[in-house]
């Protein structure tokens, strides 16, 4: 089985970018199906453009276009291509980096979707910062990249102790159907007494069930923004906005520029 030493992927390498102990870096996906292999280090694989499968020994997982995707360390796994072509954005960890920010790479264990909101805004930044390439953006990428892997424990702890199997239910019904939905048909989708809902929605999702929605509406756009066949007029109505100056008014609320600045960066 072939084993991809630090930086190292298939396909064509567009641009790299070394911040430390950490490489940051995108690329062009080119073949239909990669071999069998296994990485040195953890990373992060943000779909910029196309359809892919991560097939390990688990699971087979569909990342399309906007999907955020954690690859551990010396976990077997391939991928394949379900469009014509594709690109990915990589954040890859040396292992001494963990230690070096005191972080418990433990808790990491296992590759996996990561879908809460929260993560897909700061990985939107980042790749932000990679494209932009100023005299700030090495002191952003560091700050970032903390946010990032405290997030990622945060949510991990939070899981693994004592998160009930119906919260996942519910961040299904929120991920794929935000309109029209209130604590009765929540209550009754879940067999969960509403009561019940609103005490567990702040500790779980840690904000408000309106600012979750929100905040995902935004994680869908940033998907969609990276597709330069689709207008921002496309985009709001995708993503279920009232109207483009709503969109425009939370994605900058969230991510902190407006859609067409990130747009026109990303081209």
């Amino acid at each position: 089985m072939k084993i991809l030493s630090k930086g190292e992927y298939y396909g064509s390498m567009k641009s790299e970018q070394k911040c430390h102990d950490v490489i940051l870096s995108e690329y062009n996906y080119l073949i239909p199906k990669t071999d069998w292999h296994y990485h040195e280090n953890p990373y992060l694989m943000y779909v910029l453009q196309g359809d892919l499968y991560d097939v390990n020994k688990k699971a087979t997982t569909t990342c399309g276009s906007g999907s955020l995707f954690f690859y551990n360390w010396d976990e077997p796994h391939f991928n394949a291509m379900h469009s014509t072509s594709a690109k990915g954005f990589h954040i890859e960890f040396d292992r001494q980096w963990f230690k070096n920010k005191q972080l418990d790479a433990n808790l990491w264990e296992g590759s996996r979707l990561i879908q809460h909101p929260d993560l897909h805004h700061i990985m939107a930044k980042l790749y932000f910062e990679f494209k932009c390439r100023d005299i700030y953006s090495d002191v952003s990428i560091e700050l970032l990249l903390l946010q990032l892997c405290e997030g990622i424990d945060a949510i991990h702890i939070i899981k693994t102790i004592d998160e009930p199997l119906w919260i996942s239910k519910l961040k299904e019904i929120l991920h794929q159907n935000s309109h029209d939905l209130n604590l009765k048909s929540l209550s009754e989708a879940l067999d969960v007494h509403p009561a019940h809902i609103s005490r567990a929605v702040p500790q779980y999702l840690k904000t408000t069930l309106g600012d979750y929605i929100r905040r995902h509406k935004v994680k869908q756009a940033i998907g969609y923004l990276m597709n330069s066949n689709l207008s921002l007029t496309d985009i709001t109505y995708r993503c279920g906005f009232s109207d483009q100056s709503h969109f425009t008014r939370l994605f900058k609320l969230y991510i902190g520029m407006t859609p067409k600045q990130y747009k026109n960066k990303m081209g």
